[in-house]
Order: C-alpha cells, then sequence, then structure tokens
C-alpha cells in the first residue's frame, strides 16, 4: 500500500520509535543501563503499533550487554529496525555503548554513559504516489512529476546518558541524537531532534521486610522537538509474575503482565487508545523477552540496579 503524497514535498523532522516496556528494553532507553545486571544479558523486543490502519508502525529490537572487570565498566550493543508504510521507510540502527560506575556513599552509586550509533534510513520511492497522479474520476492514472530523492541515507549518531540508584529507588537522565543528524532523502535538510528522556522510580516490599511482593511506581518524560510524552503507573511483582498499569499522555492506558524465572523473562503489554483514534487502531502490542547468563560471583565493588524488568 503506498503513501498519498503531494506534487511537493516539505522538510519534516522525524520521532523516534517508542517502546511500552521501556525496562524490558534499557539500552534503548538509556545507555547507561549496559552492564547494570553485571552478567550477560540478551534483550529481544516486537511492537505493532496501531495494526488496524493501514501503513501500520512495527518495531523490532535485540540488544546485548555485560560488565567487563577488565575495563571497569559496561559494554552493551544494540540493533533497532522500524518500518513504516508497510516498508515503504525502513530504518536501521546499529549502536555499541560503554558505561562506567562511580559508588557515591556505601548505597549509592552512579552510572555514566556513552553510545555511538550508526543510523540508515531507507525510502522506496516507487511505492509512495503524489497528488498530480490523480484524475478527480478516474483515480490515480497519471504519472508523477515529482523527481525521486535519495534511495537511502547513513549518518553516525552520538547519545549520552546517566543513572543514579540504590536498593530502594532510581533515577535517569538520557540524552539521545546529539550530533543532530541530517536524515533527509531530499535536498532540504530534515534534522532528527534531539530526545530527551528522565525516568525515576522507587521499589517498595509490600511486607516492609523485603519479601517477593514489591510495589514499584514509575514515572518516565520524554521530549522530542514539539513531541512530549508523559508515562504514569507502577509494577506489582509477587513472586514470578509482574503485573502493570500505565496512563500516557491522556492519549492511552497500558495494561502488562509478565513472568520471571531463574534466568528468562517474557512479557506482553497491550496500549489502549484513548484518544479519537480509538475505534481506528486496534491499540498496539508489545512483546518482550530477556535472557540472563551466569556468571562469577560478583565483585563487593560492583552494584547491581534493583528496578522493573518490563
Amino acid at each position: 500500500m503506498a503513501f498519498i503524497g503531494t506534487a511537493s514535498i516539505d522538510p519534516v523532522f522525524a520521532q523516534d520509535p517508542n517502546f511500552t516496556q521501556f525496562y524490558a528494553n534499557p539500552l534503548y532507553l538509556n545507555p547507561a543501563f549496559a552492564g547494570t545486571a553485571r552478567c550477560p544479558r540478551i534483550c529481544l523486543n516486537y511492537r505493532n503499533e496501531w495494526p488496524a490502519i493501514t501503513g501500520t508502525f512495527v518495531t523490532y529490537s535485540a540488544s546485548y550487554d555485560q560488565h567487563i572487570d577488565a575495563l571497569h565498566g559496561g559494554l552493551g550493543i544494540l540493533v533497532t529496525n522500524d518500518k513504516a508504510g508497510e516498508g515503504t521507510i525502513n530504518t536501521t540502527n546499529i549502536s555499541g555503548m560503554y558505561s562506567v560506575q562511580q559508588a557515591i556513599t556505601r548505597t549509592f552509586s552512579i552510572k555514566a554513559a556513552f553510545q555511538a550509533t550508526y543510523a540508515q534510513k531507507r525510502l522506496d520511492w516507487n511505492r509512495l504516489t503524489f497528488g498530480d497522479q490523480i484524475d478527480p474520476k478516474q483515480g490515480f492514472v497519471y504519472n508523477t512529476q515529482q523527481q525521486p530523492g535519495l534511495g537511502s541515507r547513513s549518518n553516525i549518531d552520538i547519545s549520552a546518558g546517566v543513572l543514579g540508584y540504590s536498593k530502594k529507588f532510581f533515577v535517569g537522565f538520557a540524552a539521545h541524537h546529539l550530533t543532530q543528524p541530517d536524515e533527509s532523502l531530499i535536498q532540504d535538510p530534515a534534522r532528527l531532534p534531539i530526545k530527551f528522556t528522565g525516568h525515576a522510580g522507587a521499589l517498595i516490599p509490600m511486607d516492609g521486610k523485603g519479601g517477593d511482593a514489591f510495589i514499584s511506581p514509575n514515572i518516565l518524560y520524554q521530549q522530542q522537538q514539539d513531541f512530549t510524552q508523559l508515562n504514569l503507573g507502577m509494577y506489582i511483582m509477587k513472586g514470578p509474575i509482574v503485573g502493570g498499569l500505565w496512563y500516557r499522555n491522556q492519549d492511552s492506558f497500558i495494561a502488562l503482565i509478565g513472568f520471571q524465572q531463574d534466568l528468562f523473562k517474557v512479557g506482553y503489554s497491550y496500549d489502549v487508545t484513548v484518544s479519537k483514534l480509538s475505534n481506528a487502531t486496534a491499540g498496539s502490542h508489545e512483546l518482550s523477552f530477556q535472557l540472563q547468563f551466569e556468571c562469577k560471583p560478583k565483585k563487593r565493588v560492583f552494584r547491581t540496579i534493583s528496578c522493573p524488568s518490563f
């Protein structure tokens, strides 16, 4: 299915794909999460946004990270692929990141991270349609006069993040696209705006004694150009079962269910759209899977973060 455009193309500004289960995709949220589990970790994520609308958005993500004592920090690699308009626009990012930890007190640590990304955006011009192709009675019958631009564009992008945490609370900040790369496939520039992310939460034992039941209130705020997003909600964890409920920007409610056992975790979330699009979108579906490997016993100088996993 082709996009319907106009006879001329104005410069536009892109926006990053968004994952509902942000803690199930920690490196995508904040590069400072690289190595926070200490042992090797693999995360796989899939999101299908508004599947009932033609030209849906489908995003895939895969990451690997671990702490390396010899480097005194964590290393991570993240690969994301986003398909829009049934694959008409295809964006692939490959990121590498390094984080370093510093203990501030006996109970509080800070992690700071640097991220470098190779990004490529591809556009299939053959699948586009334009206004000058339309006949009022017969529909799309004419050849367009619009000249195609570039088929793909590649960039190097830089991001950074910081994370502070103890056993009871955590707070983080990340700035993505500090170099604001030009993603334009036509003559006019279209720079990717910087995305600012702030997130915080706490992990509270429900029995007050540190058993296997916890409640975790959380907040996440993101801003990219004129787009802003505020997520408010909480997780409830009881043994291997995790549930969550979120409210986002007067736009949707998010329900989450997860299962964690030993070395793996799996989660499913559904975004219930409450805006004027509610009857047309069929919401958004998201799946996550994490595999946590065992490693040598941790050293005393290293402190892992206690926070939700979905």
